[in-house]
């Protein structure tokens, strides 16, 4: 009896040496897209000015609730504006870690990318921009560690006979391990993807 308690005992401990050993040896999850809630866009006119901005809100993220967009984009004819990003995750308290996502996408800058598109708004950049197979050029204001872009700060000129009620895309593309020179809109894993469906130029 004495054996058999030993052999029952020493199973046991050799079993749940081995289920520690594998809970310890799992993988972590690496490149877990960013939970962005809230998305703020602000056109600051270079010469001075008051600011233009507008707010994408997701309360839950990927939960039931809709995206709520605040109003249209209104900007004035013949401007150049510098465009900045704030991406954040609102199921975080304000300065906690996790909070400020747009601090972790510049901080994996060669991890990420932003991609726009747009309809005949802006002088410059030129054309309809870099979402999907569009070729365009985005005037890139950022970097990363190997001199590409990111895109959560840009500049953008309205056109002197800009039309009014067009539309404005913002994407951003999970590049891990993959980003170069030659990746486009259509590598990677997509951690935003928003509309702005009323671009306004008076």
């Amino acid at each position: 009896m004495k054996i058999i308690k030993i052999l029952i005992l020493t199973f046991f401990i050799g079993s749940l040496s081995f289920l520690i050993s594998c809970k310890n040896e799992d993988p972590t999850p690496e490149n877990i897209p960013e939970l962005i809630t809230k998305v703020i866009l602000k056109f600051t006119p270079t010469g001075g000015g008051t600011a233009v901005t507008v707010t994408a809100t997701d309360p839950d993220g990927e939960g039931s609730q809709d995206l709520q967009i605040d109003g249209p984009i209104n900007l004035s004819k013949g401007t150049t504006y510098t465009l900045t990003i704030e991406l954040l995750n609102g199921l975080y308290n304000p300065g906690a870690d996790g909070y400020d996502v747009g601090k972790e996408v510049l901080a994996e800058g060669d991890e990420h990318q932003l991609f726009f598109s747009w309809t005949s708004t802006f002088s410059s950049p030129t054309g309809s921009g870099n979402i999907g197979s569009a070729p365009g050029i985005v005037n890139y204001q950022d970097e990363d560690i190997n001199g590409l872009p990111i895109g959560l700060t840009t500049s953008w000129t309205t056109g002197a006979d800009a039309e009014s009620g067009k539309t404005f895309r913002v994407l951003l593309k999970h590049q891990p391990d993959i980003k170069s020179n030659t990746t486009t809109s259509l590598d990677g894993e997509s951690d935003l993807d928003i509309s702005f469906s009323s671009l306004n130029v008076n």
